[in-house]
């Protein structure tokens, strides 16, 4: 895959931005209950992630939205701790290093925004993801942390930014 970039979602990638966290969540088997597949806003992230210290990001590659994730402040959390929230990729994107790219800027647009700490819930047979979360720093948890709503995700990891 050539010409991607990473830029901040516009409003006009909603749709696109939706469909490829469901398709993921299909082709994964992810549960639908209890994850961010059941998020009010999973149809306006743009709105959703238009507020402070958030910010969601997309890969394009040729006009197609083909990666998002995002950072927002953990939800009912400590104020200095933030969430990489809705990591998702489309298979061709896998395994290129786009992942290492989308987690360097938003870790980086997290330190920008004054967060000291990086949250982040995952699934157990989710293991590239975490692979890559143990790569940037992440280390397990013994229990959730905030209120995400996501009941389903019984893996919790947190970095130092």
């Amino acid at each position: 895959m050539k010409n991607w970039l990473i830029r901040k979602i516009k409003k006009e990638d909603n749709q696109a931005v939706a469909k490829l966290i469901r398709s993921v969540f299909d082709e994964m088997e992810i549960p639908k209950v209890g994850t961010a597949y059941e998020d009010p806003y999973l149809d306006l992230m743009f709105e959703e992630y238009n507020k402070p210290r958030s910010v969601y990001f997309v890969v394009e590659n040729e006009g197609k939205i083909v990666g998002c994730c995002g950072i927002a402040p953990l939800e009912n959390g400590d104020p200095l701790i933030c969430e990489l929230q809705k990591m998702y990729f489309l298979p061709e994107t896998r395994g290129l290093g786009i992942g290492s790219k989308m987690m360097e800027k938003c870790l980086e647009q997290a330190k920008v925004f004054g967060f000291e700490k990086c949250y982040i819930e995952t699934m157990p047979f989710m293991h590239a993801a975490q692979k890559l979360y143990k790569k940037s720093g992440f280390e397990y948890l013994d229990a959730p942390m905030g209120c995400t709503g996501h009941s389903s995700c019984p893996i919790w990891m947190l970095k130092d930014l």
